[in-house]
């Protein structure tokens, strides 16, 4: 169980290499928001089943922790969302892809230092 735990943990991690690289494609002119935007989707997801996979495997984990990340996290989805319908409709959306990316470094900061 511990190395399909860990298995997943890389795949969260990837899914924070998309949305963090995806907010350093914006920045440079890119057009990687799709990537931020499904890192988004991919990270909420796979946090979610760490969270069951810790519970199936007898950890204590801190239920306050991971809702705060889960709130966090959900305004980081919110953000990139709503940045890819902006751009799909043409209209302007850096404040909101860097939201999404400060909020993704903030759910780094909570899930290492708490």
């Amino acid at each position: 169980m511990e190395f399909v735990i860990h298995l997943v943990l890389v795949l969260h991690f990837l899914a924070l290499a998309a949305i963090l690289g995806g907010w350093i494609a914006q920045r440079t002119g890119g057009h990687a928001l799709s990537s931020m935007v499904w890192g988004a989707r991919a990270q909420l997801l796979i946090g979610l089943l760490l969270v069951g996979l810790n519970e199936m495997n007898g950890e204590a984990l801190n239920h306050m922790k991971v809702g705060v990340k889960l709130l966090v996290m959900l305004g980081v989805l919110a953000a990139a969302e709503i940045a890819n319908a902006r751009a799909r409709k043409g209209q302007p959306r850096p404040a909101l892809v860097d939201a999404a990316a400060g909020l993704t470094v903030l759910n780094v900061l909570v899930a290492t230092l708490w």
